[in-house]
């Protein structure tokens, strides 16, 4: 699928790591490093811009890395970027370790994935079809 961007950062574009990556690394584009307190958050700007195809989604997602060494993770995760979204593509950070993260320029700050999605169109009804878990919430389908 083309993805038609525009990068205004100070870095290349972003690029799948394997043949079988998923997603894409996301860089802080910054002209300072910002620090992340504790619990504290922030928006992190990309310098990069995309338009997608209608029924297109891009899911802005934590790296891995960064949240079991750092404790920093994407705070409204997935975060997603909507097909008709024409702004910079800015991640939401949060600090959730007991130290100071400093967010260097260029530094991966998350990873995008780019999906397909439907929009449902709903059909209002009286009674829902009957399953084997029928209400049953979370932890309902117990420790097998």
């Amino acid at each position: 699928m083309k993805v038609k961007i525009i990068n205004r950062s100070h870095h290349a574009l972003p690029q799948y790591a394997t043949a079988q990556s998923a997603g894409v690394d996301l860089r802080a584009n910054l002209n300072e490093p910002i620090t992340l307190q504790p619990l504290q958050r922030c928006l992190v700007p990309t310098g990069l811009f995309i338009s997608l195809p209608q029924g297109v989604e891009a899911q802005v997602r934590p790296r891995s890395g960064l949240a079991i060494k750092k404790g920093i993770t994407v705070l409204n995760t997935p975060g997603t970027i909507d097909a008709d979204y024409r702004g910079e593509i800015c991640v939401i950070l949060v600090n959730l370790s007991q130290e100071a993260f400093v967010i260097n320029d260029g530094e991966r700050i998350a990873q995008m994935v780019i999906a397909r999605h439907e929009q449902a169109e709903w059909e209002e009804v009286d009674v829902l079809d009957e399953t084997e878990r029928g209400a049953g919430g979370f932890g309902h389908s117990g420790v097998k």
